[in-house]
């Protein structure tokens, strides 16, 4: 059974920096070097949002509004995933999720993901 576990939210001033970790188990190496990964976020009363995703072999696509800001990368030695978020700013306060999948085109649309964490909470105070 795959499951996904993010690590490294939590509260910061604006201007912060955060670290995000997702940690895979329950899926072999070969899989998981071949699964599309990717990061969401979501505002409560609001629709879960694409932050970036990035594919087999390391190429990344991000949200146009938080390239330059918001970096993804895989270790797939690790099982994990990453998202650098850099000049945090308080309408960036959002759970965090990461997803995974095998998906012919990696994206990051929502719908497109059946394996979810359970989300990290990062606020950012003004």
């Amino acid at each position: 059974q795959v499951q996904l576990q993010e690590s490294g939210g939590g509260s910061v001033q604006a201007g912060g920096s955060l670290r995000l970790s997702c940690a895979a188990s329950g899926i072999d190496l070969r899989d998981y070097r071949s699964w599309c990964l990717a990061w969401f976020r979501q505002v409560p009363g609001r629709e879960r949002e694409g932050i970036a995703a990035i594919d087999t072999g390391g190429s990344a696509r991000s949200t146009d509004s938080l390239k330059g800001r918001f970096t993804i990368s895989r270790d797939n030695a690790k099982y994990i995933l990453y998202l650098e978020m850099n000049n945090l700013q308080p309408e960036d306060t959002a759970m965090v999720y990461c997803a995974a999948d095998r998906l012919f085109h990696c994206n990051t649309r929502p719908n497109s993901f059946d394996y979810w964490g359970q989300g990290t909470q990062v606020t950012v105070a003004s």
